[in-house]
């Protein structure tokens, strides 16, 4: 992690860490950070699903395009009863064309 964050900072990111998993949460919800990066998914998804579980999204970077999922199962529970909330397939929508038009804008600079 120590190389990837030294690499960020080369480019202008305030990048910092690597930071313990079991504090990087609190400290981020202060608002110190505008991200966290996790490096595994239940070490990630376990704080921030805690934290606001219907908002929480995954994003995937790396491929040629962005890559964006809600955080939570398939709820074949309640598959077909009509009863599925929206909010997170619409904050996964949001926050994806948020950081598309963020990569978007640096890439025409």
């Amino acid at each position: 992690m120590i190389p990837a964050v030294e690499a960020a900072r080369a480019e202008g990111i305030n990048a910092v860490g690597p930071v313990p998993a079991d504090s990087v949460f609190h400290i981020g919800k202060s608002g110190r950070y505008d991200a966290i990066l996790s490096l595994y998914h239940d070490q990630g998804h376990i704080a921030c699903k805690t934290l606001d579980f219907e908002k929480s999204v995954t994003l995937t970077f790396g491929l040629p395009f962005i890559r964006s999922s809600v955080d939570h199962g398939t709820a074949f529970d309640i598959a077909g009863k009509g009863i599925a909330g929206s909010i997170s397939l619409i904050e996964s929508t949001r926050v994806v064309a948020e950081y598309a038009a963020l990569m978007h804008k640096k890439t025409d600079q």
